[in-house]
């Protein structure tokens, strides 16, 4: 095993360095990151590298979204810093790039106005050479985008969105708490007009055992498309009632079956809802391939969330419904934070080829993988990722990146000091890389 401290190479334990045996290279002109043209080991890492069997690594890239430090960069698995980026806005969080090599990214507006973690108000495309292509603000007292963004095959983007409701309107909708609350929405917006296409609301899709005498009355397990207004504010783990009565972290298009899935964290599930409506039916409980409108038609995690007796309870927290492609479409990777139990796991789960939600059934997908360890623990942010060669990578938020195989073997670790959302991972030939004009070292 190697890591790299400092821009040498040593050896080191599982877990405490030991008093290693200091390898110093010899100079090299060829490395990119050194205009002194010194080798490519002769630099300085961005965090702490642990290789555990370099012959099991995936030796591509990473896309790291340290919301923390407000950074994004590329780096590869030697901690090499090959790419950076300077943004005008806080991260806030989520920041991709995309084929062309130009980013898209969730930002903070200057002046966030629903400052929950994850907040943002502001959507931006971003040229190779830092020009803002597109700046599309969506920012005020009543509804800001936060977290998540994903752009759709049409050319859309997919949104996240707090909007507040007043307490004289959650009291009138059922709910148990008397104050001000923000639950969550979904727009679609084209960006060469900047006008908001279609639009989904939570609100519009309560149920409530609290209040006979107020809107949305009904058996919360008799209707599991429908969202517990309540669930949150009666939990004992609602630890800040603050109003965020759902914080959803993540947003995930499934194009064959053209549905949205939302990381409902706070409710410990993902939810799925049919993209194909309307807005005028996504509003309602009619329409759409479905037939459901803007009901949930699959939700999955934690069946507790709509007092379902069957099924078996996988998530505590979550956070990037990671949806696969190609060969593995259906699958899906998820990371469980583990809050109430300190322990994170990632899951590849098996969805069901027809999204479909019944009252008092089992509907949770089946578990084809998973991957803990005593130490992989992050109450916040994190995901998971495939590799070329099979392998998973793993963000853990507070501590940095693993990478493991299918066989659980932990064959490289990345460990810096951050706060890191996600890592994405890009193969070194790929077009975006070449976009950037990255030349990157042959290790």
């Amino acid at each position: 095993m190697l890591c790299f401290l400092g821009g040498w190479a040593t050896a080191c334990s599982d877990n405490t360095l030991e008093e290693p045996e200091v390898v110093q290279q010899d100079p090299d002109p060829s490395n990119p990151n050194d205009p002194d043209g010194e080798n490519p080991q002769d630099f300085t890492p961005v965090g702490t590298v642990e290789m555990l069997n370099s012959a099991r690594v995936d030796n591509n890239l990473i896309l790291v979204n340290d919301a923390g430090a407000n950074r994004v960069y590329l780096m590869d698995k030697e901690a090499r810093l090959l790419y950076e980026w300077e943004l005008t806005n806080n991260i806030g969080n989520d920041v991709v790039l995309l084929p062309d090599g130009r980013l898209l990214a969730s930002l903070e507006s200057d002046d966030p106005q629903i400052r929950f973690g994850g907040k943002g108000g502001r959507l931006q495309f971003v040229a190779p050479d830092g020009t803002v292509e597109w700046d599309f603000l969506y920012s005020s007292p009543d509804a800001e985008t936060h977290h998540d963004i994903e752009l759709l095959p049409n050319g859309n983007i997919i949104a996240l969105v707090w909007e507040k409701r007043t307490a004289q309107q959650a009291l009138d909708a059922g709910s148990s708490v008397d104050i001000d609350v923000y639950p969550e929405a979904v727009i679609e917006v084209d960006p060469n007009t900047n006008t908001i296409v279609w639009e989904w609301h939570a609100w519009d899709h309560l149920i409530q055992e609290h209040d006979p005498e107020k809107a949305n009355y009904g058996s919360i397990a008799e209707n599991p498309g429908r969202i517990d207004l309540n669930y949150v504010a009666e939990a004992d783990t609602w630890e800040q009632p603050n109003g965020d009565i759902m914080h959803a972290n993540a947003i995930a298009y499934d194009p064959v079956n053209d549905a949205i899935f939302i990381s409902a964290n706070f409710f410990s599930e993902v939810w799925v809802i049919d993209h194909s409506t309307t807005t005028a039916e996504a509003a309602g409980s009619t329409g759409g391939a479905y037939g459901k409108g803007g009901d949930l038609i699959y939700r999955f995690g934690n069946p507790e969330a709509y007092r379902n007796q069957a099924g078996t309870r996988l998530f505590h927290n979550n956070h990037y419904p990671n949806l696969l492609r190609g060969e593995d479409q259906g699958k899906l990777l998820i990371f469980s934070n583990g809050n109430d139990i300190n322990q994170s796991t990632v899951y590849e789960l098996e969805l069901p080829a027809t999204y479909a939600l019944e009252a008092g059934a089992d509907n949770e997908p089946q578990v084809l993988w998973s991957f803990t360890d005593p130490d992989l623990y992050s109450g916040k942010v994190s995901g998971a990722v495939p590799l070329p060669n099979g392998n998973i990578l793993i963000t853990e938020g507070d501590f940095g990146y693993w990478e493991v195989t299918r066989d659980k073997e932990v064959v490289w670790k990345f460990n810096a000091t951050g706060f890191f959302w996600r890592g994405y991972h890009h193969n070194r030939d790929a077009p975006e890389i070449e976009a950037l004009g990255i030349e990157v070292p042959n290790l």
